[in-house]
């Protein structure tokens, strides 16, 4: 399972259920591209197709949206 909890522009903001056991962070999609970010602090961690200026602009989204990310997990999750 998988849930988007996020929307912007072309990008969906997802984790995944068996993701419980790793520090906060986010998957982020658009078409066949990925890439994941810890929550805390905001880092990427692997990339899977979006070139390095297109990573610039997603790590801006995932710290403009940094606190409603973590509230997601932490409602999912229950930490």
């Amino acid at each position: 399972m998988s849930p988007t909890v996020h929307h912007e522009g072309p990008y969906a903001f997802r984790f995944y259920s068996a993701d419980q056991g790793e520090p906060p962070h986010i998957h982020v999609q658009r078409d066949r591209d990925s890439a994941k970010f810890w929550l805390t602090p905001v880092r990427l961690v692997g990339n899977w197709g979006f070139a390095p200026h297109e990573l610039r602009k997603i790590h801006r989204l995932v710290e403009a949206n940094q606190e409603k990310l973590l509230e997601a997990w932490d409602d999912y999750f229950g930490s």
